[in-house]
Parts: structure tokens; C-alpha cells; sequence
């Protein structure tokens, strides 16, 4: 049964700002650290900006999330635009390459914290704005802790692969590494075609969807204990 308008623009509503936020401090944290590390081609044409009109890809940011979350999908997906990065520029290549990598989710996880802190102000907000800014406010909790683990997933273009690639020795680094060119269509495998597999054959394949479940469950409660909401 199809939703009404009003009920679907609401829901579009309590996620757009969350979402806008969450991705575009991801990739401007990128660039940034990419800069201070010796690559300004973020710099030079304009990614490392506030502007969400610079990181958002209109499919992926906007039209795929939304499809996702009005079919009632189990894992909401999307990405931006990634910031060019020219990792050879760097001063030093392999140990920069994880600062800029972890940069994205170290944000993230900052405003997961800074959501979750604004919740004990709700007293102060207007009564007819107070639900809309708390499903605002949660919705930013679990989407900026969601982005953060799946980005930490340790498979290339992921932060979490580029880190990997980073720490591993080389014997190790360099197979990784050239998994880059297939590795959203991996992760789209993992996270869709499998399970809908496992489902044909009676076996629950959802592996990746349900590590990141649990990883974001922990940490959204440690978030919530250390900044006394439960």
C-alpha cells in the first residue's frame, strides 16, 4: 500500500539534513587532511567546502538512499562524490594515505557525538518542533555511525581498504590494493545479491549487513553513555 504524500515528505524531511551533512564534512575531511598533507588538488578546485552542492552525486546521495528507504530496505546505501586525491603528492605516500583515509569516519563519529550531545537540549526547543528535530537528531546519530563503520569495511575505495593497504606489509598491500576497480560492485554483491541468494536457499548469506548492525548498535551505546543519555 503506497504511503501518503504528506508521510513521504516528512520521512524525506527528518533525513535529507542528516544525510547532506553526513557526506559532505565526510569528503571535505578528506580533502582537508589531504591538504595539510602536502596534496592541495582537493584544494584547488573547491571539494574542501562546506557546500554540499560539491560532494553530492545526485544518484547515489539522494535518488538511491530515498529508493532504499521508502521500500522499507533492511540497509540504507549511497555515496558522494569521492575527493580526488593525488596520493604521490603526498610527503609520504603510504603513511599520509591513512591519515586522509581515516579522516572521513573520525568526522563522522565526531558528529554522531555532537547529535547525540544536542539531545540534552531538546528542553529548549519549541513543543511543535521538538519531534521533528529529534528524528532529525537520531536519524544523524545512526546515519554518521553507520557511515563511519561501513566506510571502515577493508576493502578498496573504502577508508577502511586504503587504511588496510596503508599498515599491511606489502606482501599483503599489494593484492588488496588491486581489488580497488572492483570493489563497490563486491560490496553491492555482498550486501544485496548475496543475501537474496541466501534467501532462495534457506541460508541467511546477510553477513556484512548484520556486522555492521552490531558494530553500529555498540557503538551508538557507548555514544549515548558518554554523553549521558542512557
Amino acid at each position: 500500500m503506497a504511503q501518503p504524500l504528506n508521510v513521504i515528505l516528512y520521512e524525506i524531511s527528518i533525513w535529507i539534513i542528516p544525510v547532506v551533512i553526513a557526506v559532505t564534512f565526510h569528503e571535505a575531511a578528506h580533502g582537508f587532511v589531504a591538504h595539510l598533507r602536502g596534496d592541495d588538488t582537493a584544494w584547488r578546485l573547491g571539494r574542501v567546502t562546506f557546500n554540499p552542492l560539491k560532494h553530492i552525486d545526485p544518484f547515489g546521495t539522494i535518488i538511491l538512499p530515498a529508493i532504499l528507504l521508502l521500500f522499507g530496505s533492511r540497509f540504507l546505501f549511497g555515496y558522494a562524490k569521492p575527493v580526488p586525491v593525488n596520493f604521490r603528492a603526498l610527503r609520504n605516500p603510504r603513511f599520509d594515505t591513512i591519515w586522509v583515509a581515516v579522516a572521513g569516519p573520525v568526522v563522522n563519529l565526531l558528529l554522531a557525538i555532537l547529535a547525540a550531545l544536542a539531545f540534552r537540549f531538546m528542553d529548549y526547543v519549541p513543543a511543535t518542533a521538538v519531534r521533528w528535530i529529534a528524528e532529525n537528531l537520531k536519524n544523524a546519530l545512526l546515519l554518521n555511525v553507520v557511515l563511519a563503520v561501513f566506510n571502515m569495511l577493508p576493502l578498496p575505495p573504502l577508508d577502511g581498504g586504503r587504511i588496510a593497504v596503508g599498515v599491511l606489509p606489502n606482501a599483503l598491500a599489494l593484492p588488496l590494493a588491486r581489488l580497488e576497480p572492483y570493489g563497490l560492485p563486491i560490496l553491492i554483491g555482498a550486501l544485496f545479491i548475496l543475501p537474496l541468494l541466501g534467501a532462495q536457499l534457506g541460508l541467511d548469506l546477510d553477513f556484512i549487513s548484520h556486522l555492521i548492525a552490531s558494530s553500529t548498535n555498540t557503538i551508538i551505546e557507548i555514544i549515548l553513555r558518554l554523553t549521558g543519555n542512557i
